[in-house]
């Protein structure tokens, strides 16, 4: 009797025992732990744009179930040095990642040539034919896909007719390096050439010669045109202020430069670019193959106009973009 007793109360401890480690840990007897992944994560330099879709491609991943329980994100951001940006690349695609995500064109450009075998999802590539990371929007060729951030040039210039008429001539200051911000330049300038309206260009090289394009433009010129420029962008400060001082707009291709007090822009959202490329990483994890995943491009554009730049050069805002987004208020 004794010994059936004992037995009894050893189920009964192992039972609680058991139960005890399941309630610990929530999960169900026999529940298979999600799989994790690995993503390599590379910028060129970064700025508040780059900041907006990165924050937009993070949140995405965590709001569909994909958050640090699940991923291991390798961020690298090469501080606007092209030498450390090959470098970073040589070195993702030497690793074992499951999916390496670029921002903008300089970082993609660089990961797709090396030819690593591994997949890259891109972040904001303006024109991906042109910069040679695939052949067809349609259909990927070179294990990249990802957004295109297209810059509706024709636009934002109908805009600057309507906010600050009469420009004869517009100051460009762009990095030739950069084949997103070339590709910007040349269709504004084919733009500008249909409709008779000269405009004068300034190339730089780094950040720091931004502001000295900048001061030596704006005397000669009724507006700015800032393209989509990594390095520009990150001196937008420096090119607002040359603006302000001579009361003449700035008009940027991205919220960014308006955030930094350029007048206005007609864009696409950058946090949704960063989740639209959530969504193809995951669809990739989930099974899709590269090729079968055509680049995006967005049809839905914004118009955004600082309220308080307006003020300080003496720009009216007109009554038909009373549903434009203001800032600076």
């Amino acid at each position: 009797m004794k010994a059936v007793y004992r037995l009894v109360c050893g189920i009964l401890l192992a039972g609680m025992v058991l139960g005890g480690c399941a309630k610990k840990d929530g999960a169900a007897p026999g529940a298979v732990a999600a799989k994790r992944y690995s993503i390599g994560f590379i910028q060129l330099i970064d700025n508040v744009t780059f900041k907006e879709m990165r924050d937009g491609f993070y949140a995405r991943m965590a709001e569909r179930g994909y958050g640090e329980d699940r991923l291991t994100i390798n961020y690298k951001d090469a501080q606007g040095d092209t030498g450390t940006l090959n470098t970073i690349c040589q070195e993702m695609g030497n690793g074992k990642y499951d999916v390496v995500v670029t921002l903008a064109t300089p970082a993609t450009q660089a990961f797709v040539n090396l030819e690593s075998g591994i997949p890259n999802i891109f972040i904001s590539v303006a024109d991906p034919v042109a910069a040679g990371v695939l052949t067809s929007m349609a259909k990927p060729d070179k294990n990249a896909t990802g957004t295109s951030n297209f810059i509706p040039v024709s636009e934002l210039f109908k805009l600057a007719d309507k906010l600050s008429p009469g420009i004869k001539r517009y100051g460009m200051i762009y990095n030739f390096g950069e084949v997103n911000a070339v590709s910007t330049v040349n269709k504004a300038k084919e733009y500008l050439e249909s409709t008779g309206v000269a405009y004068q260009e300034i190339m730089v090289t780094n950040s720091s010669e931004v502001q000295q394009a900048a001061e030596a433009l704006a005397p000669r010129i009724d507006a700015f045109f800032i393209p989509n420029d990594s390095m520009v962008v990150s001196a937008m400060p420096q090119v607002v202020e040359a603006a302000n001082g001579r009361k003449i707009p700035v008009y940027g291709t991205a919220l960014a430069h308006v955030n930094s007090g350029a007048l206005a822009t007609v864009g696409i959202s950058d946090a949704l670019i960063g989740a639209r490329s959530a969504d193809m990483v995951i669809q990739y994890l989930e099974g899709t193959a590269i090729a079968d995943m055509p680049a995006v491009t967005f049809d839905t554009l914004y118009t955004i106009i600082n309220k308080k730049t307006a003020d300080t050069i003496g720009v009216t805002i007109p009554a038909e973009f009373a549903s434009a987004t203001l800032i600076g208020n």
